[in-house]
């Protein structure tokens, strides 16, 4: 394996690793020489670390991409509409009919419908479109050198050393997205050592060449983070005039039976189950939007990536494959809020008594939660989202 060799005094290491924080450094060079000793205090062969480490380059670009993620930035209509698109579902079909006994296969096996795993397939890579091309250990190494999430990547990056060892790769092999996450269902490291397998028989397991390793290392994933066979995501719904917005939101679970007394319908206008199947209410893009209710399913769609937009848009995708007609996801508000004006919200938030979390320009489950305190006490629909009206009254 190509490479430089690190000064001898990395060889004479602390027997226990440094702390992961400390890798964030402004000076890349004095992180890099950090990341070698937690990667041989971790375990990684010495001649490995000095075969990869001095190599290692900052790809500022990187640091730039984490800082504006864009489930962040746009409309959840945008969103989904740019990853639920007619041509997606068309070549998703077309796959789901090429490889249907292999999916099945995987379905008696990990209980995973195959509808599922070729939405993964198809929001992460465009099914295998584009891998992403940034070199992963460069990516791991820049963002163990940031200070936001220094001993998350950290660990990553040993992680992909190890990945590198076991499956006898060349750096040059391990490229993906500006995060790390790599092959066709874009694994990060330590995801793709726990649970990545051999899908096509061939004695090894390679996420960016196989694609029926991609599709079953995700069936695994998915069984493992706990997916219920049996039971769907979730499915989009309608409101009644008059209901109480309040009620939405992850954490105020009921079942189909309450959700039904409380004027919830299916999107056609029929009554829901009389189900005690629990199931909450999102509003992704406030009460002037479309409403969903999400299933236990969901939440392990979530733990693959913890966004909202993500999951829905994973759950939307796999109905269209299954022959679901295209939905209508328009909001009243049509215009995103920007990172610095939740921000300002955020911080306005807390001026009034309100505990939305650090502010950090991100719209999570606290920031929710004080925003419809707020909009209870101004009297205005108490759906969790900083909807023009809610922002004037808070910002006036």
């Amino acid at each position: 394996m190509p490479g430089k060799h690190l000064p001898n005094t990395i060889a004479l290491l602390l027997a226990t690793a440094v702390p992961l924080a400390s890798a964030a450094s402004t000076d890349f060079n004095h992180c890099r020489s950090q990341l070698a000793e937690f990667a041989i205090a971790e375990g990684i062969p010495a001649d490995l670390v000095n075969a990869t480490v001095p190599d290692l380059q900052e790809q500022k670009r990187v640091v730039e991409l984490d800082r504006k993620q864009p489930e962040f930035m746009q409309t959840f209509a945008s969103y989904v509409d740019q990853r639920v698109s007619e041509q997606r579902v068309r070549r998703g079909r077309d796959l789901l009919a090429r490889h249907g006994d292999f999916l099945d296969a995987l379905q008696d096996r990990f209980g995973v419908p195959s509808r599922y795993l070729v939405a993964f397939w198809g929001l992460e890579t465009n099914y295998g479109g584009y891998l992403g091309n940034m070199p992963t250990l460069d990516s791991l190494a820049t963002l163990a050198c940031d200070p936001r999430r220094a001993d998350f990547f950290s660990t990553e990056f040993v992680n992909a050393l190890r990945l590198l060892q076991r499956e006898s790769l060349e750096p040059a092999d391990m490229v993906g997205s500006w995060a790390g996450a790599m092959g066709h269902t874009q694994f990060m490291p330590s995801t793709y050592l726990q649970y990545a397998i051999d899908g096509d028989g061939d004695g090894r397991v390679n996420l960016w060449r196989s694609e029926r390793d991609a599709l079953a290392s995700a069936a695994n994933f998915l069984n493992g983070l706990g997916w219920t066979p049996g039971l769907r995501w979730g499915r989009q719904v309608t409101l009644a005039d008059e209901f109480d917005y309040s009620a939405a939101g992850k954490e105020r679970p009921a079942t189909l039976a309450e959700w039904r007394d409380r004027g919830v319908s299916n999107l056609d206008g029929s009554p829901l189950p009389a189900a005690e199947l629990p199931a909450s209410l999102l509003l992704p893009s406030g009460h002037g939007g479309p409403a969903f209710l999400v299933y236990d399913n969901f939440d392990v769609v979530m733990r693959w990536n913890n966004s909202q937009s993500y999951a829905l848009s994973v759950g939307l995708l796999a109905d269209r494959l299954a022959g679901a007609p295209a939905g209508d996801y328009a909001s009243s508000e049509t215009d995103p809020v920007s990172i610095a004006e939740l921000r300002r919200a955020q911080e306005a938030l807390l001026a009034a008594g309100y505990d939305p979390g650090t502010p950090d320009g991100i719209l999570g489950s606290r920031t929710r939660a004080a925003l419809r305190d707020f909009q209870l006490a101004a009297r205005l629909p108490a759906d969790g989202y900083p909807d023009r009206a809610t922002l004037n009254k808070l910002l006036q």
